[in-house]
């Protein structure tokens, strides 16, 4: 699609791979993740890289995922704990009448319990050809300092250096829970209905039309529509609504959601790979491999200014004592505070930890969005377009009141008794209101009329009586006298034994959320608003301005609505389109940001979109346009706080004003700091 945030990927390993996701399809992608490798040279997604794959070279190939896996987070505590000991047992030292050597030795063994994986990260990285990695600028900082005699200032490097990245991967693990919890939807098994027997069964293995029986309690694992039972169902892993909503049979059940209080089986209208929850996990996956180009910019960045700060401290440490400015001993100092500051961890981590935050808050909104380019791109949006059925509206019929009928409960019962076999979709919504007044009466000779309504016979107070109902065509076509309306709706004419009895009036029902939702996007400067319908003009002009958009065209075919919408992007709007149909697609395709409903939406939508809204309610537009936009700003102070204080302290290390305590300070006081302050957005 022609959008503005796409980017062209940059490979931070130098390998492609393939590799399969659990839902089965493979898919094939080049490395542009500066944290994809873990130190031991294990890729996230669970195979090994060769010790001789490329590095990322932006300073930042450790890990900082799960620090407390497999026992990790412990032993580096431990460890820790162990080098603090010999650290202060070296300090101690220096204050009792021993040799210099028993000091050393102590600082030396703190170092080693410290700092051998460090070392080891700047071997693995050296072969990879990642001159520039943190590792190898920590390692040479703390190798220097013990070599020209700074013992407790070495051992301070390192130490400070692991428990900062013990909290980073803390951090981070924290930040992963909201899409954990998304991704923990994948079932192991289900309960399948098979002759009579409940049998668990794998999803992958069952069939379209199979029986699955959901106990109290259990989340439902595949699309269906619900033949037993009557109850609550929580559906906050799909919508995050904490409310939860009433089904009963003949209701369909979206797959995430979870029995509160009652027993259900369903009928599976999709396999496990077309269902609702195999197209949440592989969006999540998805999005993993999509950048925001704020985020592309901190990896090109991050290669370009690790070498360039390299050659200043390595001018730094023999330019000004060749022109006798001061001895070598003190220029190397003050290079190797300069490079202890310089590494540029707090923007490589903070950044994508800041967008993964927005990611997950928007998930637990009940929002999708396929990837940090995307909510980076949602900042920018300042107009909107709406499709109206199903997106403004509900998109079903409802009973909006009658016009020109003297006894309504007597138009109501005749409608109801004509429409009471009928599927169309006003029939099922007389039925649904008033179907009741047809009870216990005997219909006959029912007789649907293409295009224009039903005529049906039926015993009323011991007499027979012939009901007819449809729209204005049938009743002229009938002989009987009535007046046609100019309300808005869709009106249905009745007749009783060839007496009119006026019309019934239905009409797509407004969301109640939808003009608050309007509202709320026009607060947060969304002003100019759109709706883009293939509906009659006085019912589309009805609707947009009863939630007040702002303009409104209707009777487009699909091909309309792309040239409206291109129209009104061609003057330079960024937009932001939200449908839900199949004729949406090239739509949600063509805007700057494409949002789905995808409660109810079509999968070419949800295909097409950028964005989907896992539920109905409009009104989670305007939160996910609030979290992006708290996302992009906490970013961005990242991006200012880090770069300011770096190069502060860079500068001040070239003039002797600051020491390698306060070097390694502001490297790991500063990311924990931008860790800190990425990890709000996971509360927006």
């Amino acid at each position: 699609m022609s959008n503005d945030t796409e980017k062209e990927k940059e490979p931070c390993c130098a390998h492609e791979h393939e590799h399969e996701h659990e839902h089965g399809h493979e898919h094939k992608h080049e490395h542009d993740d500066c944290c994809c490798c873990s130190r031991d040279g294990e890729h996230k997604h669970g195979h090994r890289h060769d010790e001789d794959d490329d590095g990322c070279g932006c300073g930042c190939c450790h890990d900082h995922d799960d620090a407390d896996d497999d026992g990790d987070g412990k032993s580096l505590l431990i460890r820790l704990g162990i080098a603090a000991v010999l650290f202060a047992a070296g300090l101690g030292a220096g204050f009792l009448p021993l040799p210099t050597l028993v000091s050393a030795l102590l600082f030396a063994a703190s170092y080693l319990a410290a700092g051998y994986r460090v070392l080891l990260g700047a071997w693995k990285g050296i072969r990879r050809g990642d001159w520039f990695g943190e590792e190898f600028l920590m390692s040479i900082a703390s190798l220097g300092a013990f070599a020209i005699g700074e013992f407790a200032e070495s051992c301070a490097v390192v130490i400070l250096f692991e428990f900062g990245e013990y909290l980073q991967g803390r951090a981070v693990a924290k930040s992963r829970g909201s899409i954990r919890k998304m991704l923990e939807l994948h079932p192991e098994t289900v309960t399948v209905e098979q002759n009579g027997k409940l049998v668990a069964v794998s999803p992958e293995n069952v069939q379209i039309g199979d029986i699955v029986v959901v106990a109290p309690g259990e989340k439902v694992s595949l699309d269906g529509i619900l033949t037993e039972g009557t109850g609550d169902m929580d559906l906050s892993a799909l919508t995050g609504e904490s409310l939860p909503v009433s089904r009963t049979v003949g209701d369909e059940v979206l797959s995430g959601s979870m029995s509160v209080d009652a027993t259900f089986k369903l009928r599976v209208t999709a396999d496990y790979a077309n269902g609702t929850v195999a197209k949440i996990l592989a969006m999540l996956e998805d999005a993993k491999e999509r950048k925001s180009r704020t985020e592309t910019f901190i990896r090109r960045f991050s290669k370009v200014y690790t070498p360039i700060v390299c050659v200043f401290a390595a001018l730094i440490a023999v330019l000004p004592p060749l022109f006798g400015l001061g001895d070598f001993g003190t220029w190397i100092y003050r290079a190797l505070c300069a490079l202890a500051a310089s590494c540029p961890c707090a923007l490589v981590i903070s950044v994508p930890l800041g967008l993964f935050g927005g990611l997950g808050a928007a998930s637990k909104n009940g929002v999708l969005v396929k990837g940090g380019n995307y909510l980076e791109a949602l900042t920018a949006v300042n107009a909107a377009a709406f499709d109206k059925t199903g997106t403004l509206t509900r998109g079903s019929f409802a009973y909006v009141g009658a016009k020109d009928a003297p006894n309504e409960e007597a138009l109501c019962r005749v409608v109801a008794i004509c429409e009471k076999y009928s599927t169309h979709p006003i029939a099922l919504a007389a039925v649904r209101t008033f179907g009741a007044l047809a009870d216990g009466i005997d219909v006959t000779d029912a007789v649907a009329i293409p295009g224009k309504g039903v005529r049906a016979s039926a015993e009323i107070g011991g007499r027979t009586v012939a009901c007819l109902c449809g729209n204005a065509a049938l009743m002229r076509e009938s002989g009987i006298a009535f007046t046609e309306t100019d309300a808005l709706g869709t009106a249905v004419y009745a007749a009783a034994d060839g007496k009119y009895l006026g019309c019934a009036l239905f009409a797509d029902e407004i969301k109640p959320d939808s003009a608050e939702a309007i509202r709320s996007l026009a607060a947060l400067g969304v002003t100019d608003t759109m709706m883009l319908t293939g509906d009659k003009r006085a019912i589309a002009e009805q609707v947009a301005k009863e939630v007040g958009v702002k303009t409104c065209k209707s009777e487009l075919l699909p091909a309309d609505k792309v040239e409206a919408f291109s129209a009104a992007r061609d003057e330079g709007k960024k937009m932001v389109y939200v449908g839900d149909g199949i004729n949406d697609a090239p739509v949600l395709a063509l805007a700057d940001v494409g949002v789905a409903m995808g409660g109810i939406g079509s999968a070419a939508a949800l295909e097409a979109a950028d964005v989907v809204i896992m539920g109905d309610s409009l009104t989670k537009l305007p939160a996910v346009l609030r979290i992006a936009r708290k996302t992009m700003r906490i970013v961005r102070e990242n991006i200012i706080f880090s770069i300011i204080v770096k190069v502060a302290v860079v500068l001040l290390s070239a003039f002797g004003i600051t020491n390698l305590w306060v070097a390694v300070f502001s490297d790991v006081g500063v990311c924990l700091l931008a860790v800190a302050n990425a990890l709000r957005t996971m509360r927006s």
